[in-house]
């Protein structure tokens, strides 16, 4: 199956969801991949640390391939990478894809990366998108390639107005370009029991009978420790709360399908 994590809005967790998601997958026994389409390369970072700097083959040198760059071309399986955990990989990104960008939108490649993930459904048993904080060629791409998407929401009413407009977009993709994708639900980040502010209005997106997952994740700066150390969070706290309801959620996302 193939999962995007999708919000035009920055700071709303997507690259933490991506990867701590992937990391319990792998830990359940699925050959789990990452695809990183940020130019910000969060989420490579967050895998592999340093080591993301300047890794290449990246998919960068993917999309280059559909723009005809290059003599050979190199199948999907050659820009994945290895991570430390057992059964977890990364293709990579780079901030050159910010560059490439026009090019790709000029030539319509938005079907490309579908393509390539495609032939690789029979190597993996899950695989995770990760987007950048706009609406893009690379966004669109992720949301024609997925088949599941994941929408993080973070318990304010500025996100509460985006959010509608965010399953507009999801229903149009649907409808011009990928009549397989579903919603696999909302997910609530940061979420804070005992304010006011987050309970009213996560209550009112469930009475309106939005798919609100639960358990929903609560604020901890033990996430922070784990990008600092480039490990999520079932490596680097396996008991802690938050890494629990990561599972909770991995299994509600997992049995939602």
């Amino acid at each position: 199956m193939r999962w995007v994590v999708f919000n035009q809005k920055g700071g709303v967790g997507k690259s933490t969801i991506v990867c701590n998601l992937a990391a319990i997958s792998a830990q359940e026994g699925r050959k789990t991949l990452v695809v990183d389409l940020d130019p910000q390369c969060n989420a490579s970072h967050y895998l592999l640390g340093t080591d993301a700097d300047g890794l290449e083959p990246n998919l960068a040198g993917l999309f280059e391939q559909t723009l005809g760059f290059g003599l050979f071309k190199d199948p999907p399986k050659g820009f994945v990478h290895h991570t430390t955990f057992d059964r977890l990989h990364v293709m990579p990104s780079s901030p050159d894809l910010d560059a490439l960008e026009a090019k790709l939108e000029a030539k319509y490649k938005i079907y490309k990366l579908r393509d390539a993930l495609k032939e690789l459904d029979e190597e993996y048993d899950e695989i995770f998108l990760d987007t950048p904080p706009a609406f893009g060629f690379f966004t669109l791409s992720a949301l024609i390639a997925a088949e599941r998407c994941l929408v993080p929401f973070d318990c304010d009413d500025f996100s509460r107005r985006a959010l509608y407009g965010l399953l507009e977009t999801i229903d149009e993709v649907r409808a011009d370009h990928n009549d397989g994708l579903r919603l696999g639900g909302i997910i609530v980040n940061q979420f804070q029991a005992r304010a006011n502010l987050p309970q009213r209005v996560v209550g009112e997106l469930v009475e309106e009978d939005l798919p609100v997952l639960e358990p929903y994740l609560s604020s901890s700066v033990k996430v922070r420790e784990s990008h600092e150390a480039s490990r999520p969070l079932p490596y680097c706290a396996p008991r802690h709360k938050l890494t629990e309801q990561y599972r909770d959620l991995y299994h509600a996302v997992i049995d939602g399908r």
